[in-house]
């Protein structure tokens, strides 16, 4: 007979077979929690390099925002205000480029901190497990 949910019932089965089962059920814990480590470094993974690639980009434009910088200067400085109206605006926009990369490489890297690491996982099995033993 099997329940709503597909899994038999073992309610009849003796002790014997019961205790027979233990290493499958073992071995497929640590399957699914050496499956579960396996996808959470994966996306770990993922997640850093995307954030070290919007870092990336927010230093690339830092990095070409001084140069206009000082062109805005050196535009100021000779009074022209054409030049100078439009280096301000150039150094403006690049400046809020590089804020919107960098809170989107921030953001990413935030999102490495919320995850469940596996070796908490782990522990919490080993604290039920022992749990459980005493319990008997």
């Amino acid at each position: 007979m099997t329940t709503p949910r597909g899994f038999r019932d073992r309610s009849d089965d003796s002790l014997f077979t019961l205790i027979g089962d233990i290493p499958e059920l073992v071995r497929n814990l640590v399957i699914a929690e050496i499956n579960g480590a396996k996808a959470w470094a994966q996306r770990t993974a993922k997640d850093a390099g995307i954030g070290a690639g919007w870092f990336v980009g927010a230093l690339i434009v830092v990095f070409w925002a001084v140069p206009v910088f000082f062109a805005f200067v050196i535009a100021l400085l000779s009074l022209w205000l054409q030049v100078w109206a439009a280096a301000l605006i150039v150094f403006g926009v690049m400046i809020v480029i590089t804020a919107v990369l960098a809170l989107l490489g921030w953001l990413r890297f935030k999102k490495l901190s919320n995850r469940e690491n596996p070796g908490e996982a782990i522990a919490e099995d080993v604290r039920i497990v022992k749990e459980a033993g005493s319990e008997y």
